[in-house]
């Protein structure tokens, strides 16, 4: 356990029957920290939630909070709380009604329930609605209610299964800020499990992607998006051109290529779409595809190599559908892969 964890997962192994899930799983999360969990359907993130949660018994390992071994303790003495992607509110009670429930079940009542229910609401925002049934609230109200439920029982541990996925794209990124904030000025150690890279990269101090059961990588938001350490990372955080190196040339479906520029040892090489030189290069490509996005345009094109996906300034002149293009890869934009398949 390292000095400065909080909430520690060693050697965590989870399964559902006979099929293990999560395997040998060792995580270390700091105290205030906001972490993500990252990665596609089945790779065992929101199984290692509900195990964090007390959800799920663990087959093999232990979880440690604060410095005591938690592995064992019921989910209702864990000082852990848990915000479900439905948000799981009362809809025959009102907010306010919704925020006491936990607090009422612990055997509060008087002023002291109304000063700390009020309390939660005005830290989401939510004062004015506190006699409002939560069915006649927008998604992102309801979804501070859940959050102003689960933290005025004061966890230690926040969980968020999938925040943001029911809310539309504008009321995504009003709660992105909205539960930055919350988390920062309550200070609560808070992880949240979720699919999507943006709203990963754009909310966690720390992220941890996942594949299979297993961390595939861990890493700030920068150091994920700029430096992937193997092809599946790469392709989930947007390189949308990766290739495998062998003895010094680039791997395609066309066959093994030499390119400009010495290649760094390395597993593979990645680019993002707005890395790729259109217009000039030693390779050539036809236009499959266009489209216009905004200050940008991507280009798909069928090469000798495979398809390869540019994106360039929507300002420069339009290359039509079926046009003959020239571009290259530029081996210094590229990222290099520690691993590769």
């Amino acid at each position: 356990m390292s000095d400065t964890s909080f909430l520690t997962l060693d050697k965590l192994s989870l399964a559902y029957g006979k099929t293990i899930a999560v395997k040998d799983l060792d995580l270390d999360i700091r105290k205030g920290e906001l972490l993500a969990l990252l990665g596609p359907s089945g790779c065992g993130k929101t199984t290692t939630m509900r195990s964090i949660a007390g959800l799920m018994n663990p087959v093999g390992g232990t979880i440690h909070l604060d410095g005591v071994d938690i592995t064992r303790v019921p989910a209702n003495k864990r000082a852990v709380g848990l915000v479900f992607q439905s948000y799981a509110l009362f809809p025959h009670l009102s907010v306010f009604e919704n925020v006491a429930f936990g607090l009422k079940l612990k055997g509060m009542r008087g002023a002291e329930l109304e000063a700390k229910v009020s309390a939660g609401l005005k830290s989401v925002g939510l004062s004015a609605f506190a006699n409002r049934k939560t069915p006649e609230l927008s998604g992102g109200q309801q979804q501070r209610v859940a959050l102003a439920r689960s933290m005025v029982m004061e966890p230690k541990v926040l969980l968020l299964d999938e925040p943001l996925s029911n809310l539309d794209a504008r009321l995504r990124l009003e709660m992105r800020t909205e539960l930055q904030r919350v988390q920062k000025e309550s200070g609560v150690t808070m992880i949240f499990v979720t699919h999507d890279q943006v709203e990963a990269l754009a909310l966690a101090d720390r992220i941890v992607v996942m594949k299979g059961g297993a961390i595939e990588q861990i890493g700030t938001p920068q150091e994920i998006y700029n430096h992937p350490v193997s092809d599946f990372v790469a392709d989930f955080v947007g390189f949308e051109n990766i290739f495998a190196i062998r003895d010094g040339k680039l791997v395609t479906t066309g066959g093994d290529i030499i390119l400009s520029g010495e290649l760094p040892v390395a597993a593979g090489l990645a680019w993002r779409p707005r890395a790729i030189r259109l217009g000039a290069g030693p390779l050539k490509g036809v236009v499959r595809g266009v489209s216009f996005a905004g200050g940008t345009r991507e280009y798909v094109l069928e090469t000798p190599l495979g398809v390869i996906k540019a994106e360039v300034d929507a300002a420069m002149p339009v290359h039509a559908l079926g046009a003959e293009i020239a571009f290259d890869l530029p081996v210094g934009a590229a990222a290099s892969l520690n691993r590769f398949g």
